[in-house]
């Protein structure tokens, strides 16, 4: 699936649920569902700046594509981790550099997250894209 087909299933499962509990307890269960990270990549490199709750992303580029396991100490931060995941995990680097993610407003998430967890996401996109365009660099330099 693309990056956008994946963004509209999510738009499409939040659409189901009629109010911000359920939708909490998804994302929640999302979290609990997210496969766990390598214990060797909980390192201070793989912490997300500008989360208040400590999350860890870690990258690998396979066959031209990046995957991204992650993990945070907080249940809902982990749910949105899981995700940012799910909606880039699986794509190219110049797919993910180039990607309008727009489920985060189109679900209504942004207006419904603490300032704190907002900006938390927020940095969570932008550093997933800045890894898109740092193997992007190197893929071009080889």
């Amino acid at each position: 699936m693309t990056i956008n087909e994946i963004q509209e299933e999510i738009k499409s499962d939040f659409e189901l649920m009629s109010n911000w509990e359920d939708k909490y307890e998804y994302i929640i269960q999302l979290g609990k569902d997210l496969p766990l990270i390598a214990d060797v990549y909980k390192t201070p490199e793989n912490l997300i700046k500008g989360c208040q709750s400590r999350v860890w992303l870690h990258t690998e580029l396979k066959d031209g594509k990046l995957f991204f396991t992650g993990d945070s100490d907080a249940v809902i931060t982990k749910g949105l981790v899981s995700l940012m995941i799910h909606v880039l995990s699986g794509h190219t680097p110049q797919e993910i550099a180039s990607a309008d993610v727009y489920f985060i407003d189109a679900i209504g998430l942004s207006s419904h997250l603490s300032p704190t967890r907002s900006n938390g996401l927020l940095s969570m996109l932008k550093q997933m894209k800045l890894y898109a365009v740092a193997y992007q660099a190197k893929t071009n330099q080889s």
